[in-house]
């Protein structure tokens, strides 16, 4: 078994980021009739049948069949091509639902399929993300004014206080808990019958990520962390996280759960880790699928790296 980064989602990113267009006028959808839109109706993007796979990138004139999506923002480059994201109402959904040139499918669901190239999945996570920071943040948070965009949409400006916004990234850190041949999952409620996943916590103020691996690891599961390692990391656009991917080494075994925040969680083997990976389980136990970080993080345990 392998640990392939290519199957992580969002990981990858055909965007080219022309920060350097963002500071005067940028481009506009309208002068640009090669450009590539992405259009989201609520949590669903909307996708471009290309045989018997999909693309995010649509052509400009996809969005003429709807209303004109606001916001509309200037993303980047792909190649030479200028890139665009737009928000369309939900009942517009059906716009494009009910023709067999497109799909509509939430985000979730696209990088779970492997519906588009894996390069364009790093696209979607960061035009979902801006437009799910512009839809919450519409007013000053100095002052209380309407706010505009600014920078093709990774600013938004007060006209009344001159403060500046800035889209937010949460950082969350994700961690495979260890102890010689065997670590530490989890899962909650939530979670889909039989899927165990490794333990995770947003990243508070101040507080390095090594740190919050060890906070979260004792208040979740009553065990304390030596040694924490970096592994990878992956953009989560639900709505706008960054999971830091990590190893940890536990200082012992015995396991106190918080069971607000976990509905079990329990030592496994590398023999029990590969059984899951491979849905071969005989208590039907489960790992999160190939596209999520923890996926990534059990591979390389059950692998020995």
């Amino acid at each position: 078994m392998t640990t392939p980064l290519d199957r992580l989602g969002f990981a990858q990113s055909l965007l080219v980021r022309h920060s350097a267009e963002r500071t005067g006028p940028t481009p506009a959808l309208a002068d640009h009739p090669d450009a590539g839109l992405l259009l989201f109706t609520g949590e669903t993007a909307v996708l471009r049948r290309t045989g018997e796979g999909a693309s995010a990138i649509l052509a400009a004139e996809a969005g003429a069949r709807a209303p004109e999506p606001l916001p509309l923002l200037f993303l980047g480059r792909v190649g030479d091509r200028p890139v665009f994201a737009g928000a369309l109402p939900v009942e517009a959904a059906t716009l494009y639902a009910e023709d067999p040139g497109y799909r509509v499918l939430d985000l979730r669901s696209v990088a779970v399929e492997g519906a588009v190239p894996a390069a364009e999945l790093g696209l979607l996570a960061t035009a979902k993300s801006l437009l799910s920071w512009h839809a919450r943040h519409g007013f000053c948070a100095n002052c209380g004014s309407p706010t505009v965009i600014a920078c093709g949409g990774f600013r938004r400006d007060c006209p009344s206080c001159r403060t500046e916004h800035f889209p937010r990234t949460d950082p969350v850190v994700i961690m495979l808990v260890t102890r010689g041949d065997h670590c530490l999952l989890g899962r909650q409620a939530r979670f889909l019958p039989g899927v165990y996943s490794c333990l995770a916590g947003f990243l508070e103020p101040g507080e390095t990520i090594e740190d919050a691996v060890r906070r979260e690891t004792f208040e979740e599961a009553g065990l304390p962390v030596g040694a924490v390692h970096y592994r990878a990391s992956q953009p989560w656009p639900f709505p706008s996280s960054l999971m830091i991917g990590c190893e940890a080494e536990a200082l012992g075994d015995e396991l106190i759960l918080d069971r607000d925040e976990l509905e079990d969680a329990r030592w496994f083997s590398r023999a029990d880790v590969r059984l899951m990976l491979d849905r071969r389980h005989p208590d039907g136990l489960l790992t999160p699928p190939p596209m999520a970080i923890a996926n990534l993080l059990v591979r390389g345990f059950a692998d020995g790296f």
